[in-house]
């Protein structure tokens, strides 16, 4: 049987599994100094750590076992919050010291271990756990836990002294950070196998952190394992207005591969200002991110709403050596939201940004329904055109920004702010509306939009797939600077419509291209 589990199941239980590098010669185990809770010390270079993803992938996929299930099955919620890594016992990486690490405990949802390596002039040493490096609130769970149950994660602390962090890796691949505004939101992978059909979720399995002396940038190894590859990674983090993450990688496969996700991001998305329903929330918008953005190969720059479809929608936009892409949260108002506790106005924006040729592929944005805010239910990520097969190997690099916007924003174009859809005509009408239309209102702003007086010569282009498209104008909306393009569609039939629609003054271009699905009720 594949080793898979279901996108829903995952989401909601996170885990690791633990396997390393074997023993590989060293000096002695006074060439990296610390406390007897380091293991031996061992030579290590993302050489080394290739070798074994490579050598990983040769042989059969051993699925985990994870440690004391009776007991870890028992640390829910409630009891994990009770679990605190003892600030005095965080890892220092060497270098500055800027970035103390500390542990993230197993329990229900993370229950499979991961082993983690301090690296220091090119040796690295295991942390070892101990239950001394915890303060638990319950005494009797303590006694319980077994000497070596290990650790599910780590997070990269803000200093010495403080409480919060900006980097954490917990959960198979998955990782992320809190951006500009110190608030998690959406998340990265490593990789993603199979999304929206059988996926599976490959593991980071063991790492090796190491701080630049140099300069203030943390260097994570990463040795990822599944039933379909292995893979080999290195992460350069640096916090610059957020987060800024260079990427190197480069993966082995077990067997042929379905559908390849490089870079993928995973968000949620539940309802905004354009798709609110009769059973939705008090709050105005709940999301993470609001939409995918685009910088094509060709240098077009194009915005697609995010929407809960009503079954899994998987689109693909093709492209040749994108020059980026991200899940973004573009509402940034607190207003938007009205939301004191998650603060989703504050959430990060994830950008990708491509470094060398990609080749030929597309960005694949997968949604899946969803009907509340629990769920990861957004995926986005590059897939290669070429199918990957059985002992193909394939090397990326990409930087990934955690922050609040785009870090390349376009000065000469405006860019979307806000998609509604609602009844066709003109409100106030005693028109008949029909079934079969949909208005769809954008608005735009920005870029050579800021300073344009009022007139009516600026133009929608738009087109669908199907359908017609009536009533197309443009006006500049009454004290700000936002410019709204307003028209209707008629379609019948159920299947669903792809639109396309800039502004165009004259043959100047004025906006970024805004990208929608729509799918007419039933």
């Amino acid at each position: 049987m594949p080793f898979t589990i279901d996108r829903r199941t995952f989401l909601s239980a996170g885990t690791l599994l633990a396997l390393g590098l074997a023993p590989l010669p060293a000096r002695s185990s006074q060439a990296v100094p610390g406390p007897a809770r380091y293991g031996d010390a061992l030579a290590f270079d993302f050489e080394r750590l290739r070798a074994k993803a490579k050598q990983l992938a040769s042989a059969p996929f051993e699925a985990p076992k994870p440690p004391v299930p009776e007991i870890v099955t028992t640390i829910d919620f409630d009891a994990v919050q009770k679990i605190k890594f003892r600030p005095e016992r965080a890892i220092c990486t060497g270098g500055s010291g800027a970035f103390p690490i500390r542990m993230f405990h197993l329990d229900k949802f993370n229950g499979l271990p991961v082993r983690i390596n301090v690296v220091t002039d090119g040796f690295a040493r295991e942390v070892v756990y101990t239950r001394e490096d915890f303060a638990y609130g319950d005494p009797v769970l303590r006694a319980r836990l077994p000497a070596d149950l290990g650790f599910c994660g780590f997070r990269v602390m803000n200093g010495r002294n403080a409480d919060t962090d900006w980097l954490a890796f917990q959960g198979a691949s998955y990782f992320r950070s809190s951006g500009e505004d110190d608030q998690y939101g959406a998340s990265a992978r490593g990789i993603a196998v199979d999304t929206a059909l059988e996926e599976e979720f490959p593991r980071f399995v063991e790492f090796w952190l190491e701080e630049k002396s140099s300069e203030p940038t943390i260097v994570i190894y990463a040795l990822l394992d599944g039933p379909s590859l292995a893979g080999a990674y290195k992460f350069e983090a640096t916090k610059d207005r957020g987060a800024v993450i260079g990427v190197t990688l480069e993966l082995f496969a077990r067997r042929d591969i379905t559908r390849l996700g490089i870079a993928p991001l995973t968000s949620m998305y539940w309802y905004a200002e354009g798709d609110r329903r009769a059973d939705a929330d008090w709050r105005p918008e709940i999301h993470d991110s609001d939409g995918l953005a685009l910088m094509t190969g060709s240098g077009e720059h194009a915005w697609r709403p995010l929407i809960n479809p009503r079954s899994v929608h998987t689109n693909s936009f093709f492209d040749v050596n994108p020059k980026g892409f991200g899940l973004m949260q573009r509402d940034r108002s607190f207003a938007d939201y009205e939301d004191d506790g998650a603060f989703y106005n504050k959430r990060p924006s994830i950008w990708v940004e491509p470094v060398g040729d990609w080749g030929a592929g597309a960005v694949q944005l997968v949604e899946i329904p969803t009907g509340d805010e629990v769920h990861d239910n957004i995926v986005a990520y590059w897939t290669p055109k070429r199918p990957v097969k059985a002992g193909d190997s394939l090397a990326f690099a990409y930087r990934l920004y955690w922050r609040n916007d785009e870090p390349h924003v376009p000065v000469n174009l405006a860019r979307v702010v806000a998609t509604r859809t609602g009844v066709d005509g003109i409100p106030g009408t005693e028109a008949h509306y029909d079934a079969h239309k949909r208005k769809f209102v954008i608005d735009w702003a920005g870029g050579p939009l800021t300073a344009l007086a009022q007139r009516f010569d600026v133009t929608p282009v738009v087109t669908a797939s199907r359908g017609s498209v009536s009533n197309a104008y443009v006006v500049k909306v009454v004290g700000t600077d936002k410019w709204r393009a307003l028209f209707d569609l008629a379609v019948d039939g159920t299947e669903t419509v792809d639109l396309r629609c800039y502004l165009r003054l004259g043959e100047q271009t004025l906006t970024e291209t805004w990208l929608y699905q729509y799918a007419a009720p039933a």
